[in-house]
């Protein structure tokens, strides 16, 4: 990593990481909570295609949030991975190539929503070409698998989060708690991503589950928030 991207001095990548560690949180809730996520209606696929196809640019515009959730997530992990090389040089490596592997999960989760946009908005080809059974199962077949191969890409995020808590754990300039949230937000991830897969019909354990461990989940923006205000200016002696 260190022979293909520029080097950039630890306040620097503090700040690279805690912006797009934010921007990051700011397009995912765009893509689930505002724009895409709204207009999927849990098992009813006809309603679900009802809503696609009578909001054309709010479901292009969530395509486009998962991009920048995409990227942001590759430049956190350069800046997260050269902030936190003083710790463990090895871990850190690691730790960021999970999140790499992670991006490339999700960008081939996103295609899916892609497909569907193809299905429906493209000049009526395939739409005519098509019965509407047929074309409403390969839509919900699409909606679906973006679910399942993402929640197999949390999962492999959710190791990255655990050595980002043990990295915060072995420094002396990231916050104890902040650190112990992380790994606690991993054993979060494990669970309901895992549920997700195993036994998705079970949506209650799955919301359950959600609840309890919401606020480790979410110590990643706290991390972000804090590489901006507070990280920018540890003194790290490398």
């Amino acid at each position: 990593m260190k022979s293909i991207l520029p080097e950039i001095s630890i306040r620097q990548a503090a700040i690279t990481a805690g912006i797009a560690i934010l921007v990051m949180t700011l397009a995912a809730v765009s893509a689930t909570d505002v724009t895409i996520g709204p207009l999927i209606v849990p098992n009813d696929p006809t309603t679900t295609i009802e809503n696609i196809k009578n909001n054309e640019m709010l479901f292009r515009f969530g395509i486009f949030s998962w991009i920048v959730v995409l990227i942001s997530d590759v430049v956190a992990a350069w800046g997260l991975y050269i902030f936190l090389s003083p710790v463990n040089k090895g871990v850190s490596f690691i730790s960021a190539w999970l999140r790499l592997i992670y991006t490339a999960i999700l960008g081939t989760s996103i295609m899916n929503f892609n497909y569907v946009q193809e299905l429906l908005f493209d000049s009526g080809y395939y739409a005519g070409a098509m019965e509407h059974a047929n074309l409403e199962s390969q839509v919900w077949l699409f909606l679906t698998s973006f679910d399942s191969s993402w929640s197999i890409g949390l999962i492999v995020f959710a190791l990255h989060i655990l050595l980002l808590g043990y990295l915060g754990l072995k420094s002396n300039y990231v916050p104890r708690l902040l650190s112990i949230l992380l790994i606690i937000g991993f054993v979060g991830y494990i669970l309901i991503h895992l549920c997700n897969l195993l036994i998705p019909e079970n949506e209650n354990l799955i919301q359950i589950l959600g609840w309890i461990f919401i606020l480790p989940m979410l110590s990643e923006v706290a991390l972000g928030i804090w590489l901006l205000l507070k990280g920018k200016n540890v003194q790290i002696h490398q």
